[in-house]
């Protein structure tokens, strides 16, 4: 009989709004379908949640000396892998140093998920992944051309470096005519874009641009779906949505535009997505490494009119999607036109963006990982 393996991951996780947090959540909830692993949750705190039975352990992100406490938790305890999901805001300390801390003084092996792979760090930033780079036992990546990045810009070994997309549930759901129907949205083209609501999405492109595609295809309709960013409200309260929906009216947009204005379940989300006809991400910034969201839009084949930061460059090659300019909305609207107007060439690209999909589901995105956590035990 196989030997257990006990492994941990240190991240967020729901209660807290987070994307990192819904990852994690939805890989942990994967690999606990697998009889070979014992599987719990650190989760790092902003501020006091109330959490279920995954959670083993917590500690306050802004606290330096939670980070050498928890390592010598870890170390008097039975885990024997722990995985890092690392983004730059969710630790302590200027960029998330303090999870050197941590990843210093731990004893037990790390796998270290990346969620953003910068190609022009500051000085403090390239410190920080170069150090967990180094330590790591191995480095997961969900993009390929974050993996020359992490050897070229980090130096890290390569020999240490998986790539493993990022996840996409599996639901069962009805057809996208069927789901029309019942959202009586019947002939109208739907073009949606979901996630946490911040000003580095660029949603006003991509209202901008709907307002150049409704003056030959009125049917058209934007779904904006989800709740501004937690951290966001917090600092800025609604000022950025606000601004959005001033702008739907400035422009008379208001059957053209709607917005979903709340955490949306899995399940629902994705019957939005395959309701949709195109999904658009029009991002600011080139450096995004990995979207959840652009994930879940070709987990289901949809078509995606994205402007060009990594991952979308890498998830929409091989005709699988449009990319326009950045910050131009005259450039989305010409992709999202082109699509409407071909209709034989986007259903290429869905089918093209659906093979692609088959490869992502959390099942598939887990299995990898077990094999990783079982070299890593075995290697220790």
């Amino acid at each position: 009989m196989e030997k257990l393996i006990r492994v941990a991951f240190l991240s967020t996780y729901p209660p807290r709004e987070c994307g990192i947090a819904t990852f994690t959540q939805d890989l942990f909830r994967e690999l606990q379908k697998n009889c070979g692993l014992q599987t719990g949750i650190i989760a790092v705190n902003d501020q006091d949640y109330v959490y279920g039975k995954d959670v083993i352990q917590e500690f306050p992100q802004q606290d330096r000396a939670s980070y050498t406490k928890l390592a010598d938790w870890v170390n008097r305890s039975a885990i024997q892998v722990i995985v890092i999901e690392h983004e730059y805001g969710i630790y302590g300390g200027e960029c998330g140093e303090y999870l050197l801390d941590f990843a210093e003084r731990v004893q037990k092996p790390f796998v270290l998920t990346l969620h953003t792979v910068l190609p022009n760090p500051s000085e403090k930033q390239k410190q920080i992944l170069q150090e967990l780079c180094k330590k790591s036992s191995r480095i997961v990546t969900m993009a390929s051309n974050s993996q020359k990045i992490l050897c070229n810009i980090y130096g890290a070994d390569p020999d240490k470096i998986t790539v493993n997309p990022h996840g996409v549930p599996v639901f069962e759901v009805p057809s996208r005519e069927e789901l029309k129907k019942q959202q009586n949205l019947e002939g109208r083209t739907i073009v949606s874009t979901f996630g946490l609501i911040s000003s580095g999405k660029g949603l006003e492109y991509g209202i901008r641009a709907i307002a150049d595609v409704a003056k030959k295809h009125p049917d058209i309709l934007y779904l904006i779906l989800g709740q501004t960013h937690p951290v966001v409200k917090k600092r800025d309260g609604e000022a950025y949505r606000e601004s959005l929906e001033k702008l739907v009216n400035d422009l008379g947009l208001q059957q053209n535009v709607r917005f979903v204005n709340r955490y949306l379940e899995k399940e629902e989300l994705v019957r939005y997505l395959k309701m949709s006809d195109i999904y658009m991400t029009p991002y600011l910034g080139k450096e995004q490494a990995v979207s959840g969201t652009l994930a879940y839009a070709a987990g289901y084949g949809r078509v995606i009119v994205s402007t060009p930061y990594l991952y979308a460059e890498e998830m929409l090659s091989d005709g699988r999607g449009m990319l326009a300019d950045f910050r131009d909305a005259e450039s989305l609207g010409r992709c999202i036109n082109y699509l409407i107007d071909h209709p034989n060439e986007k259903a290429e690209m869905e089918q093209k963006t659906l093979e692609l999909g088959r490869t992502m589901s959390w099942k598939h995105v887990a299995d990898r990982y077990t094999e990783i956590f079982k070299e890593v035990a075995r290697r220790s």
